[in-house]
């Protein structure tokens, strides 16, 4: 089983390249936006505890969303594996990601960040707010401010699955389709060496 975690600041194309992925490998999408919305969408007991904090100004605590990425898991036994996309933000989100694979009897096989500097960040947000009706992505103090918190806590995580050789990255600038076979390159090395 194939199981990625997708990384890079916001802009950095993570959405692009992991539809690509998941389509190439039949990997299921996880990505904990959608995951709060659809269990609260279907009104699951964790979907409503995430609701009342949510409505509250709260954060959902790891452990709520651990339980609904087990749930994906549990319903998703025949994928060719899974890619995180915005999760695990946090060390412990990452140890806490790690003990539930294994309790699913699996791994995270690497994680690939996409490196893009900060000053084409800004340009590719600035131009995606003209389309995506996002006010996050047509405020330049807006976009600065995402990027430092990406680099300040999700810095931690790089290092996290680096000291468990899993950690590679990619340059996200250039073609998409030179950046997806950059990408598919780390993967394929990975799946060649768990066969052997």
């Amino acid at each position: 089983m194939l199981n990625l975690v997708l990384f890079g600041p916001p802009g950095a194309g993570k959405g692009t390249q992991s539809q690509k992925l998941i389509d190439k490998y039949n990997l299921v999408h996880l990505s904990t936006g959608d995951l709060l919305r659809s269990e609260i969408a279907a009104g699951t007991e964790l979907g409503l505890k995430a609701k009342a904090l949510m409505d509250n100004g709260l954060l959902v605590p790891d452990e709520v969303v651990i339980g609904m990425i087990d749930n994906k898991l549990k319903e998703n036994k025949k994928a060719g594996g899974f890619i995180f996309d915005g999760f695990p933000r946090t060390v412990p989100q990452a140890e806490g990601l790690d003990r539930l694979m294994e309790e699913n009897s699996t791994a995270i096989t690497c994680m690939i960040a996409l490196q893009v500097e900060e000053g084409e960040l800004i340009k590719r947000l600035l131009l995606r707010g003209k389309t995506s009706g996002r006010p996050d992505d047509q405020n330049e103090e807006l976009i600065r401010k995402r990027v430092q918190e990406y680099n300040t806590k999700t810095a931690q995580v790089a290092n996290y699955y680096e000291q468990q050789g899993k950690f590679f990255s990619v340059n996200g600038i250039g073609e998409i389709e030179e950046i997806f076979n950059n990408t598919c390159a780390i993967i394929d090395r990975h799946l060649t060496k768990a066969k052997a």
